[in-house]
Formats: structure tokens, C-alpha cells, sequence
């Protein structure tokens, strides 16, 4: 798993008008929060050289807003999907330019319809699709969102994050149960993530909706971080174990291609997984 650098703390300016200054403040906590580590209120505080109740006050306005996340009350805080939806808007114009020529062409291969995710808390948003000519073929609107801890797309997202996000996936609960292939608990989940880091691709059989499976390879940006992942599902006739696996093979080719043109270079593989 790949040790990301931290950027040099952004100080907090100080000088300006009270609005301004709030913003200043706000944007500067943003900030800190945007290489993806979770960090507590006297982490945040120190690093910007801020007053921990102003700190406060400003991180509870900002996870108000669900531009940041807290894991559990006095737990770590980390960038939140509002702060993502935003700053994708741009990423996900790119994304989409980087993975559409890849996805077209997996088409065009497997005559299956390909899909493109990205992850949004406990769950993936399906982004971008290329769809399939068969006359039976599954259907996934784009927007559309599924759990991460029972598709193929989750599970790729999830395979190369820190233990300590998948253990804050189920709160302490059995996970969601869908179908008697379900995966109700983080152990069950963890064996399937280990299982994706190993082949490169993860795979959803009949978890999530039963007569469908899917296969699903991780899509990284420059950083070597995982930003999304490509997805092929079709009907259990079409899918049987041997199909599967060879389409994830090509499937994790074509999500190296996409992560190339984002930046990735190959070199970083050995440290992404």
C-alpha cells in the first residue's frame, strides 16, 4: 500500500476581515484535509496554528454542510462528499475524457455493457457508461449507487484503502443483506479485498442482486491512488467462472491504460498494491 508524502501544513492567514477570515479558516481546514488522512481536531488545530475552539466551531459548520466527515463523535475528520462532488467536477470531466476510449473499446471486445464508478462513502456512484448491444444486457443508470461492501465496483475501490476504513464501514453492525451470497460481516469482506489485491480485479457473484455477476479493476490517478473503477456485469448465463476471470484480466489492463493517461505510471505499482 502506498505511503502517501504529506503536503507542507497551509497556516491559517489571520489578518483579514471577519467574514474573510472565517473563510480563510474554513478553506485552510480543506485544505489540510485534502491528501485523504483523517485527522483529529488537535491535529487540524495545531497544524494551522488555530485555536481549538475555533477549530471546532469551523469543523462543525463544514461537517454540517458535509463538506467534511467524521468517522464517530470525537473521532478523526476527513474530507466529505460535498468537498468531493465539488472538486470532481473537474476530476470527473477528466476522468471520464481518460476512461471513455478504454471503455468503448472493452465494449466493442466483450459486447457487454462497461461501467465507470467512483466511491462515495459507503457507497459507489455509477459515473459514466458505455453500454452493450445484447438483447439481454443489465442495466445501471448513471447516478445510480450501490454498497460498496457487495459489488464488484466497491470492492475495488476498497481493496488498497487502510484497514481502518473498511473496519468504519459497518459501524459496528452486520452489513446490508441482499442476497444469501451477501457479505454480512468486515471479515468476510476483508478475504474478498485480499483476494482483489492479489488478481487485480474484484468480483461480485450474485452478492448484490441474485442471476448477475460483475467484475470490476481499480482505477488510480498519479498518486497511485485509487479514484474510480471500471466494471463489466452481466447475466450468470454469460459469466460463468472461466469468462470471469479472463474478462478481469482484461478489465485490470484497460483500468491501467485509464490510470496511465490520469498520470499513474507503472513504476508506482508495486507500492499502489
Amino acid at each position: 500500500m502506498r505511503t502517501m508524502t504529506k503536503p507542507a501544513p497551509v497556516r491559517a492567514p489571520k489578518r483579514r476581515g471577519e467574514g474573510v477570515r472565517a473563510l480563510d479558516r474554513g478553506l485552510a481546514i480543506l485544505g489540510s484535509l485534502g491528501d485523504g488522512s483523517p485527522r483529529t481536531l488537535s491535529q487540524i488545530a495545531t497544524a494551522l496554528d488555530l485555536p481549538y475552539s475555533t477549530t471546532h466551531r469551523l469543523l462543525e459548520t463544514l461537517v454540517a454542510r458535509d463538506f467534511v466527515q467524521q468517522s464517530e463523535p470525537h473521532g478523526a475528520y476527513a474530507i466529505g462528499v460535498r468537498a468531493f462532488e465539488i472538486g470532481s467536477s473537474y476530476v470527473r470531466g477528466s476522468l471520464t475524457d481518460a476512461a471513455n476510449r478504454s471503455m468503448v473499446a472493452l465494449m466493442e471486445g466483450l459486447n457487454e455493457t462497461v461501467n465507470l464508478a467512483v466511491r462515495d462513502r459507503n457507497h459507489a456512484i455509477y459515473l459514466h457508461q458505455v453500454e452493450g448491444r445484447q438483447k439481454v444486457r443489465m442495466f445501471t443508470r448513471v447516478g445510480a449507487r450501490v454498497p460498496l461492501h457487495c459489488s464488484g465496483v466497491g470492492k475495488a475501490l476498497l481493496a488498497w484503502e487502510e484497514r481502518s476504513t473498511v473496519d468504519a464501514l459497518d459501524h459496528g453492525a452486520a452489513f446490508e443483506h441482499f442476497t444469501p451470497n451477501t457479505r454480512t460481516t468486515v471479515a468476510d469482506l476483508v478475504v474478498d479485498l485480499d483476494t482483489t489485491r492479489a488478481t487485480g480485479y474484484a468480483v461480485d457473484l450474485e452478492e448484490y442482486e441474485l442471476g448477475v455477476r460483475c467484475v470490476a479493476a481499480p482505477v488510480r490517478d498519479a498518486s497511485g491512488r485509487t479514484v474510480a473503477a471500471l466494471s463489466v456485469s452481466a447475466p450468470l448465463g454469460r459469466f460463468g467462472e472461466d469468462r470471469l476471470h479472463a474478462i478481469g484480466e482484461q478489465l485490470a489492463r484497460s483500468a491501467a491504460d485509464v490510470s496511465r493517461r490520469l498520470g499513474w505510471s507503472p513504476a508506482e505499482r508495486s507500492s499502489a498494491n
